[in-house]
Parts: C-alpha cells; sequence; structure tokens
C-alpha cells in the first residue's frame, strides 16, 4: 500500500515540475542557457515588429552591433536572411567552436559608427 501511495505522490510532483524544453538558438545552432537566453525581435520594435525568436545572448548583440534597426527591419528580418550573410556566417563559424555559455561583448561595427 505504501508502495502505490509513494508512486501516486512522485508522479505528482513530475506533473508540478514539468521538464524545461531545451531550446536551440536558430543563428548558430546550439542549445541556449537559461542565463544566456534573448528575445530577438525579428523586426524591431521601434519598427512595429512583435515577433521575436529565442538566441544566445552573444549572438543578439552581434547582430545588433552588426545592423542598424533599419536594415534589420527591411532586409534582415529572418533568420535565414541573417543568416546567409558573410559577417554572420564567420561569426557562426567561431562561436561554435565556444562552449554554450560563453558571453564575451560585441563591439559595434565600424561602418555604422560612421554613419
Amino acid at each position: 500500500m505504501i508502495g502505490k501511495i509513494r508512486k501516486k505522490l512522485i508522479s505528482l510532483e513530475q506533473a508540478q515540475h514539468p521538464k524545461i524544453l531545451e531550446v536551440i538558438c536558430p543563428i548558430c545552432d546550439r542549445p541556449i542557457p537559461e542565463s544566456q537566453k534573448d528575445a530577438h525581435h525579428l523586426i524591431p520594435k521601434s519598427k512595429g515588429g512583435k515577433t521575436t525568436e529565442y538566441l544566445h545572448r552573444i549572438c543578439h548583440r552581434q547582430i545588433h552591433a552588426l545592423f542598424t534597426e533599419t536594415e534589420l527591419a527591411i532586409q534582415f528580418n529572418t533568420v535565414i536572411a541573417l543568416k546567409q550573410l558573410p559577417e554572420i556566417q564567420g561569426f557562426i563559424q567561431w562561436v561554435k567552436t565556444k562552449p554554450n555559455h560563453f558571453y564575451e561583448n560585441s563591439r559595434k561595427s565600424t561602418r555604422l559608427k560612421e554613419s
């Protein structure tokens, strides 16, 4: 009898604490640790965007370091469009060699600093 009660309690406990699903970054295709999860608006909020994707914090910061909000809204408003860019492809190759929890500050592109 005790065994049945214990089994029922364990199953109830598991139901109350569902497993957190692993989120994969659509930019670098690596699992995102909870501490490194950022929501990226595919079209920036300032340009009327509502749809978001979860990205690694480093991937998110790199996108915003390379492109203006206008460029993101008009030209690069999908993950596919972003991943086709040579700047992002080089970044992806580099970041894939790092652990999933890796983070480093991104520097603004010199192209953006001049404008």
